[in-house]
């Protein structure tokens, strides 16, 4: 059993594309469902699919590279608010990751959006993790 989905997710995404997989396979919830939906229309990854029964359903993420020597699009993933330790910003507060190269995906009362959504809503809340 995962205590931290969101770790287990990205730690899954990092050791695919350190290998050069084309597709990874990770554990469906809601929250992972979301944050995926955010790296997708981000341009991160390629696509995802859910398949599986109704209790167990996993996500098939296709993964995106570039160039001819597959270089991963991206190139890193670090979490931030973790179950011990909870880390909140306000809107006036959020992070921007490498000048505006990277994103936060902060977790706020109107759903999963990147750091850049939420400033423009005016919406502070948990930032989950950070990827450039």
């Amino acid at each position: 059993m995962v205590n931290d989905i969101i770790s287990d997710m990205l730690t899954r995404i990092r050791n695919a594309n350190l290998a050069k997989h084309q597709i990874v396979q990770i554990t469906s919830t809601k929250l992972t469902k979301n944050i995926i939906k955010v790296l997708k229309e981000e341009g991160f990854i390629y696509e995802f699919e859910e398949f599986g029964e109704n209790i167990k359903n996993n996500l098939i993420v296709s993964l995106k590279y570039k160039g001819k020597n597959k270089k991963p699009v991206i190139t890193e993933l670090q979490r931030i608010s973790k179950p011990g330790f909870r880390v909140y910003a306000n809107h006036k507060n959020l992070p921007k990751v490498l000048g505006g190269m990277g994103i936060a995906i902060i977790s706020t009362s109107k759903g999963i959006m990147t750091d850049k959504n939420a400033r423009h809503i005016g919406l502070g809340g948990e930032i989950l993790c950070y990827i450039w």
